[in-house]
């Protein structure tokens, strides 16, 4: 089966020609042999990413993206392999085919299953569209006349209107939709007594539509004065998980593709979102009032470096969102935090100052060190003697995280304003504050962080899984991987051991969904077959080897530190020495 997968692979990469792919999500530009455009994994002004017609490849020499047609569709559309090979297949007209028919039966089962609630929400949205514009939506269409929502407004983001908790439900079951259906795709749901019924009853309806342009899942605004939650999201289902979603994610895809997106404005609501968009301001998008997530600054991420963050005007003292940006920067955004008057939110301020008075808010924005500061000043009452020692506190840790000493020394400036004390006090304070917590001794060194050691673990499993002649005499027992990682190990060694690696098989055993599966198949694929592939291969075993003898030495620095007796002290020390020499042998260092 791994032959004939194989096979598939690359019949699906003939038929996706890698300039018409790559050129209908950006605007590539010929130049020689080459074509070249800015890259759209990493912001930039100076086109640095190629593309090679003729060894149908990709690489960013801003930022090392690179990789094939499969790689590109992965990172772009945000999905695993298998989901990329997916996207292309039906782009090509071409069927996946499935490892064994086991595995086929419950592949076709699962894409079906999806597919129908996909379709299931698509109908539902029409449906909910049909409402607004039934004559029978007045409350509805007078609530976003007051809101100031624009009729054009209103249809580019399909809102739609629930009139009564019934008529969903018998819609959908007219449509040959099961009951089981509409209350998995989370459009429906159940009361006590087992009625099925709308999930946003008498709702107005905002879709929430992914970065493929499927509806996943729904908003709903309370129109009328009752004891209920003013908004409702759709809850989780196998379409929608809110932490990997961003609303209005599909309309700044288009703006993207369009070549007119450098930053990106983040605010917590949909009607935030649709205000702003209505007003011209068409790269924002909603975190739907969750704190943010790792997904999410992915997310962000794959569209701009830049992230405008315009919560509502007491965000600052909402340390959990807090935490948020620091998730944001984490993945190497620049975030800028937009200051709010007092009270309001991003729609309040365009319905009264307009759009020029929001951009006004925007220019203000600081950077994320500022408003950590400006966070801090908002919590202390700077009157008081112990408020005012406790804001300086604060302070001067966050100033203590600055990356250069000009931007240390704007920030005291602008403390020593803020508390009346005086600069030279608050540079003598900074001297004497305790440092940061050190990293670990064990840390991994530069060039050997945590995320490449798992680089390293992916190529030689996916060489070794593949069968790369390079790899064939690799014993995948050799290191104590862990979790997903260690099953491939070890499906791995039994298969050679009863004589035959079939790829396919594995599939069998950690299911077709399995992250870290479809991670290790997919990462760089372009790569397993290169001409470097062997000497790459011999790389991440190095690598792989000094990071188990770094982790006995450890251990064994341990064992040393615990000896009670002179004896058990003098082995853990032998047993050092002895890992030190072989970590030096290795090209290593401690």
């Amino acid at each position: 089966m791994k032959e004939e997968f194989s096979e598939f692979l690359r019949v699906l990469k003939e038929k996706n020609d890698l300039i018409e792919v790559i050129g209908s999500y950006v605007k590539l530009e010929r130049r020689g042999y080459n074509y070249w455009a800015c890259c759209p994994f990493h912001h930039e002004k100076t086109p640095s990413f190629s593309v090679n017609a003729a060894d149908r490849y990709y690489h960013c020499f801003g930022c090392g993206a690179s990789g094939d047609v499969i790689g590109f569709v992965k990172e772009y559309e945000n999905v695993d392999f298998m989901q990329a090979v997916q996207i292309l297949a039906a782009r090509a007209h071409l069927e996946v085919p499935a490892f064994d028919d086991r595995l086929q039966e419950k592949s076709a089962e699962k894409k079906k299953k999806k597919d129908r609630l996909t379709a299931l929400m698509r109908d539902a949205a029409r449906f909910y569209l049909g409402n607004l514009y039934s004559g029978d939506a007045e409350e509805h269409l007078k609530y976003l006349e007051r809101r100031g929502v624009q009729p054009s407004t209103m249809k580019r983001f399909g809102m739609g209107a629930s009139l009564d908790y019934t008529s969903l439900p018998v819609y959908l079951r007219g449509m040959g939709y099961t009951a089981e259906e509409c209350e998995e795709s989370g459009a429906c749901t159940k009361t006590p007594d087992g009625r099925l019924i709308d999930a946003e009853g008498e709702r107005l309806i905002i879709p929430i539509i992914n970065n493929l342009d499927e509806v996943v899942a729904f908003g709903g605004r309370l129109i009328k004065q009752v004891d209920r939650a003013k908004y409702k999201n759709t809850r989780e289902t196998v379409l929608f998980n809110k932490s990997k979603n961003l609303f209005n994610i599909n309309l700044v895809k288009k703006e993207k593709r369009a070549g007119g997106l450098s930053s990106l404005i983040m605010v917590e609501g949909y009607m935030d979102a649709i205000s702003l968009y209505q007003a011209g301001f068409k790269n924002v998008v909603a975190s739907m009032g969750t704190s943010l997530t790792k997904e999410q600054a992915r997310l962000c991420r794959r569209y701009t470096e830049n992230v405008f963050i315009s919560y509502d005007g007491d965000f600052a003292g909402q340390k959990a969102n807090l935490r948020g940006l620091d998730i944001l920067a984490e993945e190497g955004i620049k975030v800028r935090v937009v200051p709010m008057p007092e009270g309001l939110d991003p729609d309040d301020v365009i319905k009264q100052r307009g759009a020029a008075g929001y951009q006004q808010c925007l220019d203000s924005a600081m950077p994320l060190i500022d408003f950590r500061i400006h966070a801090a000043r908002q919590k202390y009452d700077l009157e008081k003697t112990e408020d005012r020692r406790d804001f300086v506190k604060e302070a001067l840790t966050v100033v203590r995280e600055a990356e250069s000493a000009t931007e240390r020394e704007e920030l005291i400036k602008r403390i020593a304003r803020d508390s009346g004390v005086s600069v030279g006090a608050l540079q003598r304070d900074l001297d004497y504050l305790p440092k940061a917590p050190a990293a670990r001794q064990d840390a991994e060194p530069a060039g050997e962080s945590s995320d490449g050691i798992e680089k390293a673990a992916y190529f030689v499993l996916a060489a070794a899984l593949l069968s790369k002649p390079y790899a064939l005499d690799f014993d995948p027992t050799e290191f104590a991987f862990e979790g997903d990682l260690g099953k491939i190990a070890n499906y791995i060694a039994e298969g050679r051991l009863a004589g035959r690696v079939r790829a396919g098989g594995i599939f069998d055993e950690m299911g077709t969904d399995s992250p870290t599966l479809c991670d290790v198949l997919g990462y760089n694929d372009g790569r397993l077959d290169a001409d470097d592939a062997p000497r790459y291969f011999k790389d991440c075993l190095i690598m792989l080897r000094r990071k188990a003898v770094r982790d006995d030495i450890v251990a064994a620095k341990r064992s040393y530190a615990e000896a009670t007796t002179q004896e058990e002290r003098r082995a853990a020390l032998l047993k050092i020495n002895h890992f030190m020499k072989k970590l030096t042998d290795l090209g290593g260092r401690t």
